[in-house]
């Protein structure tokens, strides 16, 4: 098999601060012979854990970039003992246009991996990261929220794990993080995610939902720079303590969490985000939207506990989720 043709402008093992970008070749109408460019920092000094920092895994949300070119023109050698990894815009084609998948190829690049150094753009880029950045760390952070179709709570996230001392680290590691909520995730899907990717390879790993719409906000944002800041300070990697605040901790245990639409329609939201409800509790509505007169379609939690996430758009397609409920921990 060829190996990846992604190459980096910039040593990725040399002390000091290096930006420059991942180039792959990729032929197109208006370049024949032009390149992809995702943007890439290094920060290296002397020898210590790697952290390998990640946003825009889906190219519509943006705490994970706004976090992470903020760290790339912050963080000084001086600052850290180790190495650190910033690709703030994991699927660039994605992220400048806007879009979860990306507009070369559709690919969803947390549905891409392991990738393939001769498949697709997304999954050349998914294979670059698995086999040449991944295995440089101990620690992972990849920033995700919910786009232009979803809407979180704030919260970081650690997945439950056959190996158990890893799942411990990777809950820790969350806890440091300090959103406001902390969470362990049920994946619906979880084929070909980077998530796999990196807990399989036996590394700490933190995710996060940190909001939603397509958009950021100021208090995401700030969720976001304290966050990651604190993930390389509970590494080792930065020197400095942790900036801690009140937490709660959630589950998704299991398939009760989630409610899904049957019906096309507007959504009537009943509940908002992070508000309480119990079992059998009506938490959205669906309305026809062709003709006057009818009732609209109720929908109940399936569970007690708080909303975690919510669908964003007005309108809801059969099939689409509509509301999560966590539990309290």
């Amino acid at each position: 098999m060829p190996g990846n043709p992604i190459t980096p402008t910039i040593p990725l093992n040399e002390d000091g601060v290096h930006h420059g970008f991942l180039r792959l070749p990729y032929s197109r109408d208006d370049s024949a012979w032009g390149s992809v460019m995702i943007p890439i920092t290094v920060i290296k000094n002397g020898i210590g854990p790697c952290a390998l920092l990640t946003g825009a895994n889906h190219g519509d949300e943006y705490e994970g970039p706004v976090a992470l070119m903020d760290l790339a023109v912050s963080l000084k050698p001086e600052d850290i003992e180790g190495r650190v990894i910033i690709v703030p815009a994991m699927n660039y084609p994605a992220f400048r246009s806007g879009t979860r998948t990306s507009p070369i190829d559709r690919g969803n690049m947390n549905r891409s991996f392991p990738g393939s150094p001769s498949g697709t753009v997304t999954e050349k880029i998914a294979d670059y990261i698995q086999t040449v950045l991944l295995p440089e760390a101990s620690i992972v952070l990849d920033f995700h929220s919910g786009g232009r179709t979803l809407d979180f709570i704030p919260f970081a996230s650690a997945h439950v794990l056959e190996n158990k001392e890893q799942q411990a680290a990777c809950v820790a590691a969350v806890e440091a993080f300090n959103a406001p909520y902390s969470m362990i995730m049920l994946e619906i899907d979880n084929v070909g995610m980077y998530d796999t990717s990196v807990e399989d390879q036996g590394k700490t790993f933190v995710t996060t939902e940190l909001g939603g719409g397509g958009t950021s906000t100021a208090f995401s944002n700030m969720i976001a720079k304290k966050g990651v800041r604190n993930v390389l300070k509970h590494a080792g990697i930065m020197k400095g303590e942790l900036e801690i605040a009140p937490s709660v901790m959630l589950d998704m245990p299991d398939d009760d969490c989630f409610v899904f639409s049957q019906d096309d329609g507007m959504i009537e939201a009943m509940k908002d985000l992070g508000d309480e409800v119990k079992q059998g509790e009506i938490v959205a509505r669906v309305w026809p939207v062709d003709r006057t007169g009818r009732l609209p379609v109720d929908y109940r939690a399936r569970r007690s506990g708080i909303v975690a996430s919510r669908h964003f758009p007005g309108l809801v397609k059969s099939g689409d989720c509509m509301v999560v409920v966590a539990v309290k921990i």
